[in-house]
Formats: structure tokens, sequence, C-alpha cells
């Protein structure tokens, strides 16, 4: 496997590290069942079905998942490094306390997934939506969130390093006592806060984002806006 680290440019600050993942040549999985601390190198699992499946603790390293259906598989604690997956599925997939590293997620449909206390590095989740994503004391450094729809991303807590939003829908982040540095929210399609914005130091928004964002400027202040009585 051989593999770059590329930059954009954020404007301010660092720009987001992107993974550039190329694969060697993949052998087929067997299609046995995931197993808890599971040794997987060098493979290409397609359209595997690993619902309810325990995982937790495996490790997936230079592995390509395309079109797998995770649903409520358990994969608490595992790493996946160097590894590309597509059109993967789910929901209630537990991912606790995993490690993501140099990984590209593309085109996935999930919801309710679990990434508390895990740590993403340079990561990019391209296209899809994924409902309810739980990144609450979770750490992002080199991470690109790009035209995907992010409904009620919990980012509570979280500690997010060089993180960029392309071209994506957030739809009521919360932010409650995240820390956030060289944080790109500019580009993003669609900007819905719901909580912590307060949280927002160390990120860079457009003017528009700033006029949209002003009613919950306002009430996290305390600042009531009126216009006075009418002529």
């Amino acid at each position: 496997m051989v593999r770059k680290a590329a930059g954009r440019a954020g404007g301010r600050g660092q720009g987001a590290r992107r993974p550039e993942v190329r694969l060697p040549p993949l052998e087929p999985h067997d299609g046995s069942e995931l197993e808890p601390d599971g040794d997987y190198d060098g493979l290409e699992f397609r359209e595997a079905d690993f619902a309810g499946q325990d995982g937790a603790g495996a490790t997936f390293m230079d592995c390509a998942l395309t079109g797998c259906a995770l649903d409520e598989t358990r994969l608490r604690h595992a790493r996946l490094l160097d590894s590309v997956l597509t059109g993967i599925r789910g929901v209630g997939t537990d991912l606790a306390e995993s490690t993501l590293r140099d990984v590209e997620l593309v085109d996935a449909r999930l919801g309710g997934v679990q990434l508390h206390g895990a740590v993403l590095e340079r990561v990019l989740i391209r296209g899809g939506k994924i409902d309810y994503l739980n990144l609450r004391k979770a750490r992002l450094k080199d991470v690109v969130f790009e035209g995907c729809v992010l409904v009620e991303p919990d980012f509570g807590a979280a500690r997010l390093e060089r993180v960029e939003f392309v071209d994506c829908v957030l739809k009521g982040a919360d932010l409650t006592a995240a820390t956030l540095t060289d944080v790109d929210l500019r580009h993003a399609a669609e900007l819905d806060i719901a909580r912590g914005v307060d949280r927002l130091a160390g990120a860079v928004i457009s003017p528009s984002q700033l006029l949209d964002l002003a009613p919950v400027f306002a009430a996290a202040l305390g600042v009531r806006v009126d216009g006075g009585p009418a002529e």
C-alpha cells in the first residue's frame, strides 16, 4: 500500500490533510463471521452481511468494504487503517472508542452510529447520509466531511482540529463543550447548530453564515432582539 496525505487550502489556519488510500491487490473475504480481536489484512468484503456480529477489537488494514450491512454490528475498540468503505449501511453500528486512520468512507447510509470516544485521523467522509452520529468525546484531526448529510450529529465534548465541512449539510449539530481548532465551516451547504454555538471559537464561518446564525448567537448571549413598536 502506498499512501500520501494531501492538504487543501483552508484560508485561515491550516487546512485538513486528506487521506489518499491506494490499496494493494486484495484477497476476497471467505465469508466467515467477524471475530472479536480479529486481524483482517488486505481483504475485500463485498456485499457482506455483518448484522449483529461481534468484531470488537478487530483490526482492518488495507481493506475494502463495499455494500456491507452493519446493523447492530459490534466494532467497539476496532482499528480501521488505510481502508476504503463504500456504500456501507446500517443502524446502531457500535464503533465506540475505535480508531480510524487514513480511511475513506464513501456514500454511507448509517443511523445511530456510535463513535463516542473514537479517534479519527486523516479521514474523508464523502457523500451519503448519517443520522444521529455520536461523536461525543471523540478526537478528530484532519477530517473532511464532503457532500454528505449529517442529521443531528453530536460533537459534545469532542476535540476537532483541522476539520473541514465541504458542500455538506449539518442539521441540528450539537457542539456542547466541544473544542475547535482550525475548523472550516465556510463551505458547508447548510449550517444549523442546535446547541453549543458558544463553542465556535477556533472555527471560521462565512459572512452569510454569520447572518443565518445571528438569532442563535443572540439567544446564547441572552440578547432579546426587538424591532420596536409598529409604525
